[in-house]
């Protein structure tokens, strides 16, 4: 049996951390699907922008939309295509959605990362971009930051399918569970809404390794590529016990469904370690693994699937974690500097692609003239 097949049989969904217009007209996207390895495609700034710059998949569209509409600012042209391809990679995965009765077959699209400290900005960006979409099965994604929290709230009990992004520590989690919540029991049928909590795992290796290297003592290297999976684990752990307890007891009565937790940034970072080791360690039911390319290449090739690992060595994972403690790492602070600078690089990406398609516009534009 294929790995991604028993992976798939653990209760773990995988979805490709990757969009681009090639890949859906090209077949790939709806192949991928119906081979069953896909259930899902999440997408942000620094996926639009290496699709976008990457060739010429987009001066098409890019021609035809400027034509109509030549006076849309490069912001707007951007999110006409970030829309049409959302739209189109929706289409492919409805019929997942739609054998799954609304629990998978979801498409991210996230709001702008310039709002990701506008409470009130975020809410009406990711309405707008859930009313313009127009399909059951998107989900519109905001990040777990101070200012994110009580929009994720609202989008919910307003029936907004919300994925929750840069999370990064047992604090946001915790947050952003309550906002779910809460939110979900204000919603006027939740059983409707989706949800998933989007943790990322290799971003807090490569910070929390440098920090173990610079106090260079064997204790502190022997923690080395351990904190991360340790910490998702802890997560995993705190998940099970909010959504398999008596408060949500009466709302899975009622066909509410679990917020999900996602695995984002499980490609390796690192070329020590496996290339699928953040895959491989993080699988059980009621998650989901958002995968590169390379990365999902590299499971099909070599992957294992030796069970649900995320079940195993909770105990070692806690002690990990206070054994940074011990060290003197305030792990509280890397992780909120993990998601400070998480919204800065995915602004720093969406002014790159507004860049990029700047110079499209006006090499379009001087050659139409």
């Amino acid at each position: 049996m294929k790995t991604i097949e028993l992976v798939h049989q653990s209760g773990q969904s995988m979805w490709l951390d990757f969009i681009s217009r090639s890949l859906i007209r090209s077949g790939q996207l709806k192949l991928m699907v119906e081979q069953g390895e896909l259930t899902g495609v999440t997408s942000n700034p620094a996926i639009f922008e290496k699709a976008i710059d990457g060739g010429h998949d987009y001066d098409e569209s890019i021609s035809r939309i400027l034509s109509a509409e030549p006076r849309l600012t490069a912001y707007e042209l951007y999110e006409r295509l970030s829309v049409e391809d959302v739209r189109m990679a929706a289409d492919v995965l409805r019929g997942v959605y739609d054998h799954t009765h609304g629990a998978d077959g979801f498409v991210s699209i996230e709001v702008s990362p310039y709002l990701a400290h506008d409470t009130r900005a975020s809410i009406s960006d990711a309405m707008r971009l859930w009313e313009e979409v127009g399909r059951p099965n998107l989900m519109v994604k905001i990040p777990a930051t101070a200012q994110g929290i009580p929009a994720i709230e609202e989008l919910l009990a307003q029936g907004v399918n919300v994925n929750v992004t840069l999370m990064f520590s047992l604090e946001h989690y915790n947050a952003v569970a309550s906002a779910f919540l809460r939110g979900i029991e204000r919603a006027s049928d939740p059983t409707r809404v989706a949800s998933v909590a989007s943790v990322f795992v290799s971003r807090v290796d490569t910070a929390v390794d440098r920090a173990l290297d610079e106090i260079g003592t064997p204790e502190a290297l022997a923690l080395r590529g351990k904190v991360a999976i340790a910490n998702a684990k802890v997560i995993y752990a705190r998940f099970r016990e909010r959504f398999y307890s008596a408060r949500f007891a009466a709302l899975r009565s009622r066909g509410v469904r679990v917020q999900r937790v996602l695995w984002g940034s499980t490609g390796t970072k690192n070329p020590a370690y496996s290339d699928v080791f953040y895959v491989e360690e993080l699988i059980g039911p009621d998650t989901i693994d958002t995968v590169p390319p390379a990365t999902l290449q590299a499971f099909r090739e070599h992957g294992r699937v030796r069970g649900l690992t995320l079940d195993e060595g909770l105990s070692e994972s806690k002690m990990i974690l206070n054994q940074l403690s011990n060290l003197g790492i305030n792990f509280s602070a890397i992780t909120q500097q993990l998601q400070t600078a998480g919204v800065a690089a995915f602004s720093g990406s969406l002014n790159k692609l507004l860049s990029t398609i700047q110079a499209k516009q006006h090499r379009m534009m001087q050659a139409s003239n």
